[in-house]
């Protein structure tokens, strides 16, 4: 496992690069997009599940926002021609897309059969967690008392994400 996440930060580090020195903005976004989803699978690897399902909400929203605002902005249509540069780029795109595919497949692979953990503090949280919680479902017990903040990081970042999706609507459908 520690292989395969050092190959997905690679690749982030790769897209990252990549997005500095792209020529054209719609490539960096879409190498932006390689990191955020590299990340997902680096979450999954390391039995994150809540934290991956975060992250590719957020992801998502950006890139299509982002994507939306580069072709809409954009004075020329550069991106229909394709030079010798343009398919080179398209095929390292693609090669890199069904590789972080592959990648996905097997981190989705890893994660532990629904019921059974792995982890070692998951038995000190399912043991007392009704007594200590005094709430009837484990799952909610767990969620809201033990992980409090993180629970409520994570409706922060979502709701976030959501308000500036219609924020950026509502600004565009006032034009």
């Amino acid at each position: 496992m520690d292989l395969t996440i050092s190959i997905i930060v690679g690749f982030m580090i790769f897209g990252a690069l990549y997005a500095i020195h792209a020529r054209d903005l719609l490539s960096s976004v879409i190498a932006c997009g390689l990191v955020g989803y590299s990340l997902v699978i680096c979450f999954l690897l390391l039995k994150a599940p809540d934290l991956a399902i975060v992250q590719i909400v957020v992801d998502t929203i950006t890139l299509i926002i982002m994507v939306a605002v580069v072709l809409d902005s954009s004075r020329e249509e550069s991106y229909l021609k394709l030079d010798t540069q343009g398919y080179i780029s398209a095929v390292t795109a693609i090669f890199l897309g069904l590789l972080l595919l592959y990648f996905y497949t097997v981190s989705i692979q890893s994660l532990d059969v629904l019921g059974k953990s792995s982890l070692r503090m998951a038995k000190h949280y399912i043991e007392g967690a009704a007594q200590k919680t005094g709430s009837a479902n484990l799952v909610t017990g767990v969620v809201f008392d033990f992980r409090g903040y993180d629970t409520m990081g994570e409706a922060v970042v979502l709701v976030t994400a959501v308000l500036g999706v219609l924020t950026i609507l509502r600004l565009r459908g006032k034009k």
